[in-house]
C-alpha cells in the first residue's frame, strides 16, 4: 500500500508540473499573440535603440541602386523601415501592399505544410514517395530526403523542357509526378539518395504533389486554409488561386526593361509560387517564431543544419536555408528567391528577434546585399559572419 500511495503522489506531482507547463507555454503564446501595448512600444524601441536604427537603416537602403519593391525590417514587433520604390507594373506603382512572387523563398511555406501533416499523423517523414505514388520509378527517397535537397533526383525542368515548349503546355505537378511515372527511358538519377546536398526544384515539385495526394485538396486551397489564414496572411496566395483578389496589388516581374508573361512552369507549386506582401511576411515571421501552426519543437527540426559533406557557413535544413557558425550550430534563418524578374529574401534571427525582408520584381542581384542592415540590427555588441552578399546559387 505504501509503496502504491507514494507512486500515486509521484504520478500526481509529474501530472500537475505538467499540466502546469502547459499553462504557462498557452500564457506565453497568447501574449505573443496580442499586440504590444503603447507602454511596452516605447520600452522595446528604447531597449533596441530604434531611433538609431530606424536612421542607419534608412541611410544603407538608400544604396541599393535601381531598387524595385518593397523593404520591412522589424525587431522584438517593432517595424524599423518599411519602404516601397518603383513599379508593380507599367506606370502603376508599388506600396506597401504590393504582392511579389516570392520564388524559391515558397519553399520555406511547402516545407511547414509538410510539417504540420506529418505533425497531424497524416504522414511521416521516413515516409517515401513511392508510399504515395506506388509507380514512381525511383525508390528510397523519402520526405526527409526531398525536404533537405537530399534526394538525388532529376532535375524536372531540364527533363521534360523539350515536351513543355513544343508543346506549349503548362503543366501541374500531378502531370510532373506522372511524366516521371510514364518517360522512357526513366531519367538517369543524379545521386543515391541522401548522397550530398544539391538544391533542386523538383524535390519541392513533388512535395507539393504529396501534399495535394495526403490531404485530398488543390495546392492553393490547402495553403489557403491551413497556412496563410490561421497565419492572418490576407494579402497572401499562391499562383494557382482562384481567389478575386490574387490580381488586387499584384505585380509583374521584369528582366532586361522587358515585362515577364506567364512561363510554362509557372503551374508548377511547391518549388515557387506563393504571392505575398512584405507585411504579410512579417506574419510569417510571428507564426515561425511562436510555433502558431506548426510546434515549436517541429520548427526546431526545420531549423537543424542537415549537410555536413562541404563544412562552411552554409547549411540547410528542412526549407530553410541556414547561415552556421563555426561550431556548425544555426545562426541565421533565411531563404532567397529567383524567378522570370523577380528577386526575394526573407531572413531572421530569433535570438535578438529581428527579420528582413526585400521583395523586388525588377532583377536586381544587389537585394541580397543585407549584411550592413543585419549588422545595424545587431547594433554595437555584435558583428555577423555574413558575406556582403549570400545568394546562392
Amino acid at each position: 500500500m505504501m509503496r502504491g500511495g507514494v507512486i500515486l503522489v509521484l504520478w500526481g506531482i509529474l501530472f500537475s508540473c505538467t499540466q502546469n507547463q502547459k499553462k504557462e507555454e498557452k500564457k506565453k503564446e497568447a501574449a505573443e499573440d496580442r499586440p504590444l501595448t503603447a507602454q511596452e512600444i516605447q520600452k522595446i524601441r528604447k531597449e533596441i535603440d530604434a531611433d538609431r536604427k530606424t536612421q542607419l537603416l534608412e541611410e544603407a537602403f538608400s544604396k541599393k541602386s535601381g531598387f524595385n519593391g518593397t523593404v520591412l525590417v522589424a525587431q522584438k514587433g517593432i517595424v524599423l523601415l518599411e519602404k516601397a520604390t518603383g513599379f508593380a507594373h507599367d506606370t502603376v506603382p508599388n506600396t506597401i501592399h504590393s504582392k511579389f512572387q516570392l520564388a524559391s523563398l515558397s519553399k520555406t511555406f511547402t516545407a511547414l505544410a509538410i510539417m504540420k501533416l506529418v505533425q497531424e499523423g497524416k504522414m511521416g517523414l521516413d515516409n517515401t514517395i513511392q508510399d504515395f505514388y506506388p509507380h514512381f520509378p525511383y525508390t528510397g527517397v523519402t520526405i526527409r530526403s526531398l525536404l533537405s535537397h537530399r534526394s538525388g533526383l532529376p532535375y524536372y525542368q531540364y527533363e521534360f523542357d523539350k515536351r513543355v515548349r513544343g508543346e506549349k503546355i503548362y503543366p501541374n505537378n500531378q502531370q510532373v509526378m506522372q511524366w516521371f511515372t510514364e518517360m522512357k527511358p526513366t531519367p538517369k538519377i543524379l545521386n543515391l539518395p541522401d548522397h550530398y546536398f544539391a538544391y533542386n526544384n523538383t524535390n519541392y515539385a513533388i512535395l507539393g504533389a504529396i501534399i495535394e495526394k495526403v490531404s485530398g485538396l488543390p495546392f492553393a486551397r490547402y495553403m489557403e486554409e491551413n497556412i496563410f489564414k490561421p497565419a492572418g496572411m490576407q494579402h497572401t496566395f499562391t499562383g494557382t488561386s482562384t481567389s478575386p483578389h490574387l490580381n488586387e496589388d499584384r505585380t509583374y516581374g521584369y528582366q532586361n526593361g522587358r515585362k515577364l508573361e506567364k512561363d510554362f512552369y509557372d503551374d508548377i507549386m511547391g518549388d515557387k509560387g506563393v504571392y505575398s506582401t512584405a507585411s504579410d511576411l512579417l506574419r510569417y515571421y510571428n507564426v515561425l517564431k511562436t510555433g502558431k501552426i506548426v510546434s515549436k519543437e517541429n520548427l526546431r527540426e526545420m531549423y537543424t543544419p542537415r549537410s555536413f559533406e562541404h563544412p562552411g557557413i552554409r547549411n540547410y535544413g528542412y526549407g530553410f536555408r541556414l547561415w552556421v557558425n563555426k561550431f556548425q550550430q544555426t545562426d541565421y534563418i533565411y531563404h532567397t528567391g529567383w524567378w522570370k524578374g523577380y528577386n526575394t529574401i526573407m531572413f531572421f534571427d530569433l535570438r535578438e528577434d529581428f527579420v528582413v525582408i526585400v521583395l523586388s520584381n525588377k532583377y536586381n542581384r544587389g537585394v541580397y546585399n543585407i549584411r550592413e542592415m543585419v549588422d545595424i540590427l545587431h547594433g554595437d555588441h555584435k558583428n555577423s559572419s555574413l558575406e556582403e552578399n549570400i545568394l546562392d546559387q
